[in-house]
């Protein structure tokens, strides 16, 4: 339903759900954002990937797919002002479209926090190893062997438990484990940069050129695959609205929060890229960000040659080990967070079962939600692991792209949807609520599209299935995301029976003009 506040200006009633409120301030909410993305973990599972695409541009590239994150940031941010609901992407799309679109873009969020989980636990139990053994410890290595899966499964476990101790224990945690992730990834951009101007730089490496920012001598298609890949690196700063009734001032806090958290995650990309792609170059041997050998993981190859082999460059390159471990354990972390409050909002208005709206009595936080949400990720982070031929859990991570653009992009085109019946009413108005997140989410659907053209090709993708019969090969990327979307269908079916009275909400359609825009007067 809607009220009218003392303002005369018609808002959203959300519903309590019990959450801790005031819990967090604007600095643990942008913590929370750029914990999510994981910064560390992101360059080093994916710049091998974009510089082998755009070879020189990435840091064109890194600088260019921040541009519809940042106007998708916007579109949250004004919709957080109406509506400040945990739920973000299910109740705003909810709001602006009906209940079956906000239900999709529910559905949209939790399966891609679920499909990245597996790659997260697998690194965090990879650089567990790493860091006691060394990088070249053959338990380590073997992703497949049991004891990383082992680690990987109680990594998750333990970090299922700190979300479900409580919002300020997680912010706490997030706050010691991004400060090393940061301040160890300055660190060795500045290494890298005063190795690369000294009187002996190392062989293989390039001085900065501003070529590097330059679309000369890019192609369209190499073009698209780099911002495709970059936008999953940026993936993530939306947690800082997830948690937004967990916020102080919630209406303004946790935009602010989203879209400061966007311009750090810019900031850190470009430095960290153009120190790496000038100290080790774009090479195919040692450091190169193109060695195949390295693809999954160039941080801490590139970290080794920086740092060198002295007895200060073993701690450093250890403790660069530490950093994309913190890294993968912070958005562990933060990615169980903002799926089991978009899953507590959904059970609260009706679209999950009744259980997952559950709040703890003392640490104020969803119990049943937090605790599925671990346990489906570890469902899905076993069988995965032991599927041969071929590397699903890398597929799953790319998978996630086709999810995020759906979610963000929907999001965004639900602002502009929201607000359509005031965007005229001031210049402010029609480019924050209309033109910037509308570009966003148009950017986004692109690149989803132009993804899943590309997922559907069996050579992009590290495993493949072959329809029976028909001998047609198609891409594990394709499998995994249709996969993800027909359990989404089927959830949604198993809803509009056993709830249809959700389907039917009055305060959710958009034939209320009520909940068609709010402004202020």
């Amino acid at each position: 339903m809607a009220i009218f506040s003392p303002g005369l200006r018609p808002v959203e009633e959300s519903r309590d759900k019990g959450l801790k409120p005031g819990a967090l301030g604007l600095a643990s909410s942008v913590v929370m954002g750029v914990a999510s993305v994981a910064p560390a973990y992101s360059l080093a599972a994916t710049l091998f990937f974009v510089v082998a695409a755009v070879d020189l541009k990435s840091p064109l590239v890194a600088v260019l797919a921040f541009v519809p994150m940042v106007l998708c940031s916007i579109g949250f941010s004004e919709l957080n002002k109406a509506d400040p609901d945990c739920g973000t992407t299910f109740i705003w799309a909810a709001r602006a479209f009906g209940p079956k679109v906000g239900w999709a873009g529910g559905w949209g969020v939790v399966a891609a926090d679920i499909l990245v989980m597996a790659s997260l636990a697998q690194v965090a139990g990879q650089y567990l190893f790493f860091l006691v053994q060394g990088p070249n410890s053959a338990i380590g290595i073997d992703a497949s062997g049991g004891w990383v899966l082992l680690v990987g499964v109680l990594w998750i476990v333990a970090m299922t438990y700190i979300c479900y101790r409580g919002i300020e224990v997680s912010a706490r945690f997030q706050k010691v484990l991004l400060s090393i992730e940061i301040i160890m990834l300055l660190v060795m951009s500045a290494t890298a940069l005063v190795g690369v101007f000294g009187s002996h730089p190392p062989s293989g490496s390039l001085q900065p050129n501003f070529s590097w920012l330059s679309p000369s001598h890019l192609t369209f298609s190499a073009f698209v695959s780099g911002i495709i890949l970059m936008l999953f690196i940026y993936w993530g700063w939306d947690t800082a609205l997830s948690v937004n009734e967990e916020t102080a001032d919630k209406s303004r806090t946790p935009g602010r929060a989203g879209i400061i958290s966007t311009v750090l995650l810019l900031v850190t990309y470009v430095i960290v890229i153009i120190s790496m792609q000038a100290f080790c170059g774009v090479g195919t041997k040692g450091c190169g960000l193109t060695n195949p050998a390295h693809q999954f993981d160039v941080l801490s190859v590139a970290g080794s040659a920086i740092f060198g082999t002295s007895g200060l460059g073993t701690v450093l390159s250890r403790l660069l080990i530490l950093m994309v471990l913190s890294s993968a354990a912070a958005s562990t972390q933060t990615t169980i967070l903002p799926t089991a409050r978009t899953t507590l909002s959904m059970a609260a208005y009706g679209a999950l079962p009744e259980s997952f709206a559950k709040i703890h009595p003392r640490y104020l936080t969803p119990t049943v939600s937090t605790v599925v949400m671990g346990a489906l990720s570890i469902a899905l982070y076993i069988p995965l692991n032991y599927i041969s031929g071929g590397n699903p859990i890398a597929d799953a991570v790319t998978a996630i792209g086709l999810y995020v653009a759906f979610y963000y992009g929907l999001t965004a085109f639900s602002c502009v949807w929201y607000y359509r019946r005031t965007l005229t009413s001031s210049a402010q108005s029609l480019w924050m609520r209309g033109i910037l997140p509308g570009l966003g989410g148009l950017i986004m659907y692109a690149a989803g599209l132009y993804s899943l053209q590309s997922d559907w090709v069996a050579n992009n993708s590290y495993t493949t299935w072959t329809v029976p019969g028909l001998h047609w090969q198609i891409g594990g990327i394709f499998i995994i995301a249709l996969l993800a979307a027909v359990a989404g269908v089927v959830g949604f079916i198993f809803m509009r029976v056993s709830a249809p009275a959700y389907f039917r909400k009055q305060t959710l359609r958009r034939t209320n003009p009520l909940l068609a825009f709010s402004e202020e007067l």
